[in-house]
């Protein structure tokens, strides 16, 4: 996708491109997965993932839609009450890590227990009003779908000069991805990334993360 295409979609914010969690029938990731384990990028850097006693569990990786060369992966605390409490920028205890390409890991020491394994569709082009009235796992550039409409959410963020880069929005859940005894990470919530765009998409972070 060229410059031009990009600017199209994360700064006039016209478009967006959606992804879906589709049932893992195949050893296909197509756009990257959800639960299961971590990319093997990961295997050996478990002292840089977790934090103290704090432990976090691997969430989903995608490949980046402007960079086919890295994915970007997220990890979650274990401990939930520390995002419920950490949840905007620039304290938002969610890692969003920008990382090369990765299959992933047979090792699972950091798969998220609640989650059941899900590859991610390739991206489909959507102009940004019709997104907004459908469900989607992924929705990447185009305006945010919030839940709660605030300043404060976005006020650190426009301070930095990040823009909103790609949302992930439980309410694009299938009814076959949390197991039977778990729960939805960010209680049927959706998280907001955020990056520096500029002539390309650099510094993705965890902006925050609503609550229904």
């Amino acid at each position: 996708m060229t410059i031009e295409n990009q600017a199209n979609i994360l700064t006039a914010r016209v478009e967006s491109i959606l992804y879906y969690a589709k049932p893992f029938l195949t050893n296909e990731h197509r756009a990257g997965w959800i639960g299961g384990n971590a990319p093997e990028f990961f295997d050996d850097q478990a002292e840089h993932i977790h934090e103290g006693n704090q432990k976090y569990a691997f969430y989903l990786s995608l490949n980046h839609p402007f960079k086919p060369e890295c994915m970007i992966s997220i990890f979650i605390p274990e401990d939930r009450d520390i995002y419920l409490e950490n949840n905007i920028y620039p304290h938002c205890s969610i890692k969003v890590i920008e990382h090369p390409v990765s299959a992933e890991s047979t090792q699972g020491s950091f798969t998220h227990k609640d989650l059941i394994k899900h590859s991610i569709s390739h991206g489909e082009r959507s102009k940004d009003e019709i997104s907004m009235e459908q469900p989607f796992l992924i929705k990447v550039g185009g305006n945010p779908r919030l839940i709660q409409n605030e300043d404060y959410y976005f006020a650190k963020l426009k301070k930095d000069s990040l823009s909103f880069f790609f949302q992930v929005d439980e309410d694009g859940y299938p009814d076959t991805l949390i197991r039977e005894d778990g729960s939805y990470p960010f209680g049927f919530g959706s998280l907001y990334i955020f990056a520096k765009i500029e002539k390309e998409i650099r510094h993705p972070a965890a902006g925050f993360c609503q609550f229904s």
